[in-house]
């Protein structure tokens, strides 16, 4: 069960942090600078983990096997961070920021596992988008 759990408490741990991090970006300072930072800082990370945590493979073996999913996969991942941090300089809350991106993400991968992925759509699934649909109306919506 720990196997099952840990990964999620992991992402949603690092996902907190992460957001309070990009909040709190100075105002006088490019968010570009901030993703190289950050990035040169993730590189060194991922390879001391590789070399910890691997299991004594070649990685001259294992680049040879990559294909294209780190370069998209990088590009994409800056534009989420480069997306929430202007977001929250536009004037976005913490609170609500992160909350509007999950909720749409999940109505959206919905229907990417249904088309891409073969995955099953149920009726509690498509009463969930309309929840979902209806949480990001009154979250937004100012009364």
């Amino acid at each position: 069960m720990l196997s099952y759990i840990w990964p999620i408490a992991l992402v949603v741990l690092s996902n907190v942090v992460y957001q309070i991090c990009a909040k709190s970006v100075p105002n006088g300072i490019n968010p570009l600078i901030i993703l190289t930072v950050t990035y040169l800082v993730g590189a060194l990370t991922s390879s001391v983990l590789y070399l910890v945590l691997g299991k004594h493979t070649n990685p001259v073996r294992e680049l040879a096997h990559i294909n294209w999913v780190p370069f998209v996969l990088g590009m994409v991942i800056v534009g989420l961070e480069v997306g929430f941090i202007y977001a929250y300089k536009a004037g976005w809350t913490v609170s609500t920021a992160a909350l509007v991106e999950g909720t749409a993400l999940a109505v959206i991968l919905l229907f990417v596992g249904w088309l891409f992925y073969k995955e099953a759509m149920t009726w509690n699934k498509l009463v969930g988008v309309g929840l979902c649909l209806a949480g990001l109306f009154f979250i937004n919506y100012k009364f």
